[in-house]
């Protein structure tokens, strides 16, 4: 056996691992498109009120990321995927006397800690995916672990509609009694439980496995984990900027279509973060079979950025009456009547799926010693998620209702503006000068 096939052996058990978490990752996260809506429902909440689900799940990241890395450089990467998964354990069982007494800063609690957990296992296992193989690949592995976090992401509303909204199909547009509050509210306890416990499990499971440690700054000699070293280099710190407002527009695609469906009485609002997610396990394919053969993660990210905007301008001045996009695509969507604006909210996954996976390379190109630190800022990135809802409901204003939920996606626009120069400049430039 050469000692290229050693290594790429050698290599497979760990991204097998990593893998997986890359799908629990996916899972957690993307059930929030299905709570935002769920616990607006019981809880009858403003969109505002109903933001806060999402910032209080993506704001963690803020406050944890840096200190994420620290806890990494001390405790090695396993030891952090481990502790990460922990904190998501004690998340999972938060929400168990939070749906008891739907108090609802309770529910924001479980969602804090949850992105706390998702922060330190993001900023771990991100970096295993860069370092394990060849930096030129590194965005083809980015993109098969985004197939699964997004896959996780279809499966993730199907399973939280199948075991938590079944049977309570027909409350949508109605005022729900004590008694239908109490009973879709304690539906929730049983499933996160089971989550809270595979959870633990399996980083258990992580924390005893073979997974081997990468060499950490200090190993690699003369790092100090030097934030203002690392945010010399524009590459990185516009790379940070670029998925701030990537994860904001993808969090906004993915967790605030069900909201919006609600709006517009669909029945089945907890299911269309799926349709999302779909379009960027698509995307994700897409990139992998086109990038680099057919087209430079450059040029992919431009078109990704454009692809952005002419949607959102769909979306902005769209019909809600018209069901012209779904009529065309029934035999894919299963007959399922869905107004255009929906079914455009649900593209920009595929308009979407390419960023994270381009910029990622792209930002920590030639980072070296710093890639830890590097990783970090980008992970913190992810804070995005919790603006961008927020503004969003913001420019939507109180009433709740679809038109002024539909312009406030107005907010996008911007966003996949600076990616765009961010593809174009922003990730060529090596100086500030």
């Amino acid at each position: 056996m050469s000692l290229t096939e050693e290594k790429k052996q050698s290599n497979a058990v760990p991204m097998v691992i990593v893998a997986g978490l890359f799908f629990i990752l996916g899972f957690a996260t993307w059930l929030n498109g299905s709570l935002m809506p769920y616990l607006q429902q019981i809880l009858q909440l403003t969109p505002f009120q109903a933001s806060l689900i999402l910032f209080s799940f993506y704001i963690a990241v803020t406050f944890t990321a840096l200190p994420s890395a620290a806890i990494i450089r001390k405790v090695g990467y396993k030891n952090g995927m481990a502790l990460g998964m922990g904190t998501m354990m004690i998340a999972g069982l938060l929400f168990i006397p939070a749906a008891k007494t739907q108090i609802f800063p309770l529910f924001l609690l479980a969602q804090l800690v949850m992105g706390t957990g998702q922060t330190l296992l993001q900023t771990a296992v991100n970096p295993y995916v860069v370092r394990i193989g060849p930096e030129e690949s590194a965005a083809a592995r980015i993109s098969i672990m985004g197939i699964l976090n997004k896959g996780a992401g279809v499966v993730a509303p199907i399973v939280f509609t199948a075991l938590i909204l079944s049977g309570f199909s027909d409350t949508v547009g109605t005022e729900l009694s004590q008694v239908q509050i109490d009973a879709m509210a304690d539906k929730l306890i049983l499933p996160y439980l089971g989550m809270a416990l595979f959870i633990g499990i399996l980083g258990f499971a992580v924390k005893k496995s073979p997974l081997p440690e990468l060499a950490s700054e200090e190993e690699e000699g003369e790092n100090k984990g030097h934030l203002k070293e690392a945010l010399s280099h524009p590459n990185l710190a516009l790379g940070v900027v670029a998925l701030f407002l990537y994860v904001a527009v993808e969090v906004i695609a993915g967790d605030t279509i069900g909201a919006f469906a609600l709006a517009l009485g669909v029945e089945n609002y907890s299911v269309m973060t799926s349709y999302t997610m779909g379009c960027m396990v698509l995307g994700y394919i897409l990139g992998i079979v086109l990038i680099p053969r057919f087209i430079s993660q450059q040029k992919a990210l431009m078109v990704s950025a454009v692809l952005g905007l002419a949607l959102t301008g769909g979306v902005i001045f769209g019909d809600n009456n018209s069901f012209a996009i779904a009529d065309s695509l029934s035999f894919i969507l299963g007959g399922a009547q869905l107004p255009d604006t929906l079914i455009l909210i649900a593209f920009l996954g595929l308009a979407n799926a390419i960023v994270w996976p381009a910029v990622f390379p792209l930002a920590l190109s030639g980072m070296g010693k710093l890639t830890s630190v590097g990783s970090a800022l980008l992970v913190m990135g992810i804070s995005g998620g919790a603006f961008g809802p927020l503004f969003w409901s913001l420019v939507s204003g109180t009433s709740g209702k679809a038109v002024d939920l539909q312009g406030g996606y107005i907010v996008m626009l911007p966003c996949y503006l600076f990616i765009l120069f961010y593809a174009i400049k922003g990730c060529k430039m090596k100086s500030w000068k």
